[in-house]
């Protein structure tokens, strides 16, 4: 089975974007991975990335120029109350809201926001 390593967002801004999601989860940076288009930082099972645009061309690829939902990041917390109180620091940090915490049809209990590049991600408990 395949596991997932690193899921990573690009950005103009590496430092402003990881600032935010570091600051808001208090996630640990990998510091040898650290260069001027690259930051990663230890979240959970796997690892979270920001790339800056010098990453396109390194991976063969190409920024996308049409906007829109492509990605969403879901981050797992221990309580209804630890999403509450994350989605009011996300706020206080630059994010937007574009749900308030809910209870979904499937048992959990999450917000969804956009990060300040306007990437949608959420916060999530996963229930008892």
């Amino acid at each position: 089975m395949a596991t997932l390593s690193y899921t990573n967002i690009f950005t103009d801004d590496i430092d402003r974007l990881a600032d935010f999601y570091s600051e808001l989860f208090s996630l640990d940076e990998i510091e040898e991975s650290r260069s001027p288009i690259f930051r990663g930082f230890v979240a959970g099972g796997t690892s979270l990335g920001f790339s800056g645009p010098g990453a396109y061309p390194l991976l063969g690829l190409n920024a996308q120029t049409v906007p829109g939902d492509r990605v969403l990041q879901t981050f797992d917390v221990e309580s209804q109350d630890e999403v509450r109180a994350l989605t009011e620091k996300a706020l206080e940090l630059g994010a937007t809201s574009v749900k308030e915490p809910f209870a979904t049809y499937y048992g959990w209990f999450q917000s969804v926001l956009r990060d300040p590049d306007g990437n949608a991600f959420r916060i999530n408990f996963r229930g008892e």
